[in-house]
């Protein structure tokens, strides 16, 4: 009967491997943006559960998702302290932790499924990245919405890998990553050649990916974007005027020049109080929108039947809001709390800090722009694959993605976000404007190649002709199928193979190393 892989590793170096793990593949993003190491690190977690049981599997795995997320969103911490940000890693730790023990069961009982090397060197590598994305999947929607940052694709938005995200989307990227890893280890452990072809097959591996073409987004015409980031007092804590974010969107505006585009935008939460509702507010955006010749897309915060929305208007002078979206995913624990009553109880200081709960949004997520169609995204709306999609559907030509960076400062959350952005800008074929209070805030055209940018935590604007998007990529229109193909693919091929796994094979090493010899006597049976 064929073996299992036998751990490589010794569960005390196992665990070592997984600590380190953590920050090597923090490294893959930004800031540092050194993305090789993303595959290095991605390497170093599948050896650390490879031939592992499942409960130490489980172990290794989470103490390798806890080293990662405590590096890689230690941004949370910065103004709430450590409780926020160890729950967060502990929370995606755990569903490392499951997915590393799947992975493990997948290494154990695939070969046994399939003893040949076609099903070690062929299928194993292909289930192997099928759950990992499968984990990233579930982590990426549950519980509460789920927690999207930090899925290995999402480093590679200045790397040769980017351009595929148009053709298989953001999981589809991190399907191809993990793959060609497992697929290197195999090699490696699995198959009985040379050092030399080893390492020609796995080269050839990557380079077979890397000579698929850039999707060819094609555009028709501009739209000319002004986009201001006016540096405020924006954070959650800054003590500061009600209108001292909305003032120095104001004043960055006005040393604009009499320069004619199509549409003015600002970031997350720029223009308070609520123009809705406040005379005041709304007579500024009507006389700046009058002095641009030009609608104006502002985010404040709405109150409508007892409710606070997340809101991005598209104010016309005159007109007032002609059309408004309201966030659909407001982040847990940060722009509301879920079951409160039940959280308050074992941390009431902090959860008493969030005064009010945001509603999450039901209206669609694209204005007509005096005939251009623009995909609005508030902050992290950015990371939620849903919500590409049905911009997509709504038909959007441009995307702008409004955010708020201030409660961050100047850590590695601004560039992480910036570069999801970029993802999503060759994902979808679309241009698009990320505007932020403070930084980082550019303006990225469907190559995903920067058009114009602004210093971050200076105020500054920026006034672009943008490309509008005509294209539909492949990504597009597979939407959230190809997360779902891999993932279910990698699941199913898991069940078929637990129930297979009693099954008995001939030992292919046996046959393989008697094949040659002549007339080998039948043995014969026990009476």
């Amino acid at each position: 009967m064929t073996r299992s892989p036998r751990a490589p590793l010794p569960l005390w170096l196992a665990l070592v491997v997984a600590v380190l793990a953590g920050p090597v593949l923090d490294a893959g993003f930004p800031d540092m943006d050194w993305w090789p190491l993303t595959f290095v690190g991605i390497g170093m977690v599948l050896l650390a559960v490879r031939g592992r049981r499942a409960g130490s599997a489980f172990l290794v795995a989470t103490v390798a998702g806890e080293s990662f997320y405590l590096v890689h969103v230690a941004w949370t911490s910065l103004y709430l302290g450590p409780v926020p940000w160890v729950a967060l890693s502990t929370l995606e730790a755990l569903f490392f932790g499951l997915g590393g023990l799947l992975i493990a069961l997948a290494y154990r009982w695939v070969p046994r499924a399939w003893p040949s090397r076609l099903g070690r060197v062929g299928l194993l590598p292909v289930v192997v990245a099928g759950l990992w994305v499968l984990r990233e999947f579930v982590a990426g929607n549950w519980p509460y919405g789920g927690f999207s940052w930090g899925r290995v694709a999402e480093s590679q938005s200045e790397s040769p890998f980017a351009p595929l995200v148009a053709w298989l989307c953001i999981s589809g990227l991190g399907f191809v990553m993990v793959w060609l890893v497992a697929l290197f280890l195999e090699l490696y452990f699995a198959v009985d050649v040379r050092t030399v072809w080893r390492g020609a097959l796995a080269i050839g591996a990557v380079a077979l990916v890397l000579v698929i073409p850039a999707w060819p987004a094609t555009t028709h015409g501009t739209t000319r974007v002004a986009a201001v980031q006016g540096n405020g007092p924006a954070g959650y804590f800054d003590n500061a005027a009600p209108d001292a974010v909305l003032n120095s969107q104001i004043a960055e505006t006005q040393k604009i020049e009499d320069e004619k585009v199509d549409m003015v935008v600002w970031p997350e939460g720029s223009a308070q109080p609520d123009p809705t509702r406040d005379a005041d507010s709304a007579a500024i955006l009507d006389a700046l929108s009058r002095r641009m010749g030009a609608p104006f897309v502002v985010g404040t915060i709405t109150s409508r039947d007892g409710k606070y929305f997340n809101t991005s208007l598209l104010w016309k002078d005159g007109q007032g809001a002609v059309d408004y979206y309201d966030k659909k995913h407001p982040v847990p624990f940060g722009e509301y709390v879920p079951d409160r009553g039940f959280w308050r109880q074992f941390a009431p200081s902090l959860i008493d800090l969030i005064g009010r709960d945001y509603t999450p949004g039901t209206r669609d997520n694209v204005f007509d722009i005096n005939g251009v169609r623009a995909g609005i995204s508030i902050c992290f709306d950015i990371v939620d694959d849903q919500l590409l999609t049905d911009m997509m559907n709504g038909g959007a030509q441009v995307i702008l993605a409004q955010t708020n960076n201030a409660d961050f400062g100047q850590t590695d959350e601004n560039q992480q976000q910036l570069a999801i952005a970029r993802l999503r800008s060759i994902e979808s074929g679309r241009s698009l404007v990320n505007i932020s209070t403070v930084g980082s805030s550019q303006i990225i055209d469907p190559s995903g190649r920067t058009i114009s940018s602004i210093p971050p935590f200076q105020p500054g604007h920026m006034v672009a002709d943008v490309p509008l998007g005509t294209s539909t990529t492949p990504a597009s229109l597979a939407s959230r199928g190809v997360e779902l193909l891999v993932s279910g693919l990698g699941l199913f091929a898991l069940v078929v193979a637990f129930g297979s796994r009693k099954r008995p094979f001939p030992d292919v090493s046996v046959v393989s190393e008697f094949s040659n010899v002549p007339n080998v006597p039948n043995v014969p049976k026990a009476p």
